[in-house]
């Protein structure tokens, strides 16, 4: 299997007591599906999963299998710790189903490079789908050297990349060491230079606004496929402006919260999800944040 296009990463609603809202996700799912995504990533960095229980995990997950019913790849997270710890996360919940795994670097364990080179050979082994890596250096507090992932995809360890560094030009240099590559998928997880990442050489885009506006992606990444990049850019300018309901938090609310705060709130204004909710102990949004965000909608053409 060979993925491309525009994947977003799955945000998790919750009810306004807090707990998880199946049928939430499920709208959420439709509403992805209907704006032309080509497969849906469940359980990253945008479905709040560290916060999360391993019920929890597992409640979303059969909730997304169920709302997707096989029409778009299902790609899910299995962020954890440790080697043993991923590997278990993933039997765990490949059981429940699932297409392909995304995978960080070792955190909180003090290891190097020789030790992450074995970390992602042993998960990929101990598994039967396509591994991701996941190169997030803001929550693992480390970057994954274009070597070494170069190396791993040459290899056929891993499968892609999702690239959330926001370092440009390792993207490129890897972009250019795997170009040859007919089975390799390079994603930019950066919502606001998608069409740059497309001119790279990006499969796709793992934007967390595509919550939001899953249309508007697809519509980049049609044009940038397709050579119009002019349109691409023309899109990706709106969605940049689209992209500012991340800024209209109070100092309150944690960097992590205001982001996919801001994104919750938009689909809640939109009747997507039902609640802006957070999970704890994250602030989540108010009503004057929210009618700030409602604004900025409307000039997007989204309400």
């Amino acid at each position: 299997m060979t993925f491309s296009g525009v994947i977003p990463p799955l945000l998790t609603a919750r009810t306004a007591e807090g707990d998880i809202d199946t049928d939430s996700i499920s709208r959420l799912v439709e509403h992805l599906i209907s704006g032309g995504v080509s497969g849906i990533f469940a359980l990253g960095s945008s479905s709040e999963v560290p916060y999360m229980t391993n019920a929890e995990r597992e409640l979303v997950l059969r909730t997304c299998v169920e709302a997707i019913d096989g029409r778009v790849p299902l790609i899910i997270g299995t962020n954890e710790q440790t080697t043993a710890r991923v590997i278990d996360e993933a039997q765990r919940l490949l059981a429940i189903g699932g297409d392909a795994i995304v995978v960080t670097s070792q955190y909180y364990a003090i290891d190097d490079l020789h030790e992450e080179e074995r970390h992602f050979r042993a998960i990929a082994a101990a598994v039967d789908v396509p591994v991701f890596a996941y190169d997030v250096p803001v929550r693992t507090k480390q970057k994954l050297p274009v070597g070494l992932l170069a190396k791993l995809a040459r290899e056929g360890v891993i499968t892609g990349v999702k690239d959330s560094s926001n370092d440009d030009i390792s993207f490129r240099l890897l972009a250019l060491e795997t170009a040859d590559l007919e089975d390799f998928s390079l994603f930019t997880g950066h919502e606001v230079v998608c069409d740059g990442a497309m001119l790279s050489g990006a499969a796709g885009m793992v934007p967390g606004l595509g919550n939001v506006d899953p249309a508007g992606y697809v519509r980049l990444y049609e044009a940038a496929r397709a050579g119009d990049w002019a349109q691409a850019k023309a899109e990706q300018d709106r969605l940049a402006q689209l992209f500012t309901i991340v800024n209209v938090t109070t100092p309150s609310v944690s960097g992590g919260a205001a982001g996919l705060g801001a994104f919750k709130t938009a689909l809640e204004l939109m009747g997507v999800i039902s609640s802006r909710r957070m999970s704890t102990p994250m602030e989540s949004l108010n009503d004057t944040e929210a009618e700030r965000i409602r604004g900025i909608l409307g000039e997007a053409g989204l309400l």
